[in-house]
């Protein structure tokens, strides 16, 4: 399951905790990594990841946004991962919940 993989990659290299889901009593900044989508093709495996930056500040999400994305093109250092391709990301704030967050979409190759 290359969700649990990335997140374990993402939560030794970033200074927040990564989640799957927003925890109940989130702290102030912290990650929500999921998978949006998934194909396979001749056995290699792709799938639509999306990280959301969660901040105390729009800044402050902006700037935690930057360092997943830095983490995330490092992400070929796993073995069962050979591409990683940032597809978009953007301002994301939660209205409903009126919290700071930035959202970035890659596409992940793997087997």
């Amino acid at each position: 399951m290359i969700e649990r993989n990335i997140r374990a990659y993402l939560s030794g290299k970033l200074a927040v905790p990564v989640f799957m889901e927003v925890p109940e009593k989130a702290p102030d900044s912290f990650v929500v990594l999921e998978k949006t989508g998934s194909k396979r093709n001749n056995r290699i495996n792709a799938a639509t990841i999306v990280t959301q930056s969660y901040a105390e500040t729009l800044l402050q999400a902006a700037e935690l946004n930057e360092t997943v994305k830095l983490v995330m093109d490092s992400l070929d250092e796993l073995a069962e991962v050979c591409r990683v391709q940032l597809n978009s990301d953007y301002n994301f704030t939660d209205a409903a919940s009126k919290r700071y967050r930035y959202q970035a979409v890659f596409d992940v190759t793997h087997y």
